[in-house]
């Protein structure tokens, strides 16, 4: 009996502990570097609809935190903490140290770890999405699309995410963030293989979970028509697809809060109903 109450106990609090926010865990070790995510459960006994957030920066910078603007995923935190949702913000190997395909191996890894540990931060491993912003963006939607079994997730939101590199390549200088992901200086014939198969719009077929794509018209960094395409690409192969634009939106979150307030309820409406449990 006092065993039982013991280990009662222990569960009630290691439930407790795993409430709220949670910094700094590590999700995968490579050569000795330390890969880590940030976790967020709320409270309760769940399993919670669950999002993996991945920050953009160009595959070169960026933090799961944020930054001291707290652009980049984190302004989707609270919202998703105050919807019941449990969340993960991931950090990733970043270029120039690290080449492709470093950033989407982390990516990938990161799912299959929140599935391992989906008990211990009470996630429903049925509805977890994924969730990026521009070169996160690119990394959720190739997660996606070329996903394993170990690797599928119900649905995916893609804010201003890259699906296309060769076409983002040749919208962009040879010095351009798409080039240093490969570490290379130009295109030709074997260098846009390499973007292809790095490229979510080469891996597109039926069966894919709902899409998101949210993205301002006036972005200047990536095309407004490249969601454009890719969602009447999803659409053409039976993808539930939605998009939602962000009119006079720049790149990046934090400038949309004086042009569009309401998208991240929008976005948390649809994870809602995208993520709504089955009986």
């Amino acid at each position: 009996m006092k065993r039982f109450l013991l280990s009662a106990c222990t569960l009630v609090l290691c439930s407790l502990a795993r409430a709220g926010l949670t910094t700094d865990i590590e999700y995968a070790n490579v050569d000795g570097e330390s890969i880590r995510l940030d976790a967020f459960v709320p409270d309760g006994p769940g399993p919670f609809p669950t999002v993996i957030m991945v920050h953009g920066g160009g595959w070169n910078s960026g933090d799961k935190s944020g930054g001291r603007s707290k652009g980049l995923m984190a302004p989707m935190d609270e919202p998703l903490s105050r919807a019941g949702f449990v969340w993960f913000e991931i950090n990733y190997r970043l270029t120039p140290k690290y080449l492709y395909p470093a950033c989407i191996n982390d990516v990938e890894a990161a799912i299959r770890w929140v599935k391992a540990h989906a008990a211990e931060y009470h996630v429903d491993p049925s509805r977890i999405a994924l969730a990026g912003e521009s070169s996160g963006g690119h990394l959720v939607d190739l997660a996606a699309a070329r996903a394993d079994k170990s690797t599928q997730v119900a649905a995916v939101v893609s804010f201003y995410g890259v699906d296309d590199l060769v076409a983002q390549a040749k919208a962009k200088s040879a010095d351009g963030n798409v080039f240093k992901l490969f570490g290379i200086t130009q295109l030709d014939l074997k260098t846009i293989p390499m973007l292809q198969a790095a490229s979510a719009a080469t891996y597109l077929k039926p069966g894919l979970p709902p899409f998101l794509l949210v993205h301002g018209d006036a972005d200047q960094k990536v095309p407004y028509e490249q969601d454009v395409l890719f969602r009447t690409k999803l659409l053409a192969l039976g993808v539930p697809c939605e998009l939602i634009t962000i009119h006079g939106g720049a790149h990046g979150m934090n400038s949309w809060e004086k042009v569009a307030p309401e998208y991240k309820d929008q976005v948390v409406a649809w994870l809602r109903k995208t993520l709504a449990a089955h009986p």
